[in-house]
């Protein structure tokens, strides 16, 4: 039978105690952990890299694009402006009142007899009623009836266009002059006509007038 001798017995248990040294183990995970914790840094700083290389990527965009968004948000403001602008404009012009019909049937009204010497006008803003002021002068053998005669034709007149329609005499005497007309010597008057009418039409003004009608609850 062979028999085996360990002469290095004290030599390998002195390297095993030295292996399983906790000092050494210790050192050996921080070593580890060092390793992980610089690994961890290192893709960290990647991450970093990264998002500042598109951070100035984006911010290059932005500095190409920015000159053109703050050129569209000027003239945004500019047609905002605008249209601001005409839509007071339109208001104006749906709001103004026309003159030359109105002037255009008052000149159908005065015969050859009566003179206009002055005409005054004027837009109520309040009610948007049309006032008007007419002086002139009218001659005849009976110069009050000829100026009368013009103030109704002047209201049948307005009547057929316009709505809420007066037409009064502010002053209306006669004069002391004669005038001759187609040969004939002819008394004088002179009047202030004091005119005030609405300019929608009479349709216009009756459907403004009729209230819409109320729906009926559902049941």
């Amino acid at each position: 039978m062979a028999l085996h001798l360990n002469l290095l017995h004290e030599q390998i248990a002195e390297q095993r105690q030295r292996q399983r040294d906790p000092l050494k183990i210790g050192m050996m995970v921080l070593g580890a952990v060092a390793v992980l914790m610089l690994a961890f840094y290192m893709w960290k700083a990647y991450q970093t890299l990264g998002v500042k290389s598109r951070l100035a990527a984006v911010q290059a965009d932005w500095a190409k694009v920015e000159p053109k968004v703050t050129a569209a948000q000027k003239r945004s403001a500019e047609l905002t402006a605008l249209i601001n602008t005409t839509k007071v404009l339109d208001a104006i012009i749906d709001e103004r009142f026309f003159w030359g019909p109105f002037l255009q049937k008052l000149s159908r009204c005065v015969a050859p007899n009566a003179q206009l010497t002055s005409i005054d006008g004027s837009v109520t803003e309040e009610n948007k009623l049309i006032t008007v002021s007419i002086e002139g002068i009218a001659a005849g053998r009976e110069p009050r009836a000829a100026a009368e005669e013009l103030r109704q034709l002047l209201l049948e007149q307005l009547g057929e266009s316009y709505s809420e329609v007066k037409v009064e005499f502010k002053t209306l005497e006669d004069l002391d002059t004669i005038v001759n007309v187609a040969g004939s010597n002819m008394a004088m008057a002179r009047y202030i006509l004091g005119v005030t009418f609405n300019p929608l039409s009479p349709d216009e003004a009756k459907a403004a007038a009729t209230p819409a009608p109320s729906r009926a609850p559902k049941k």
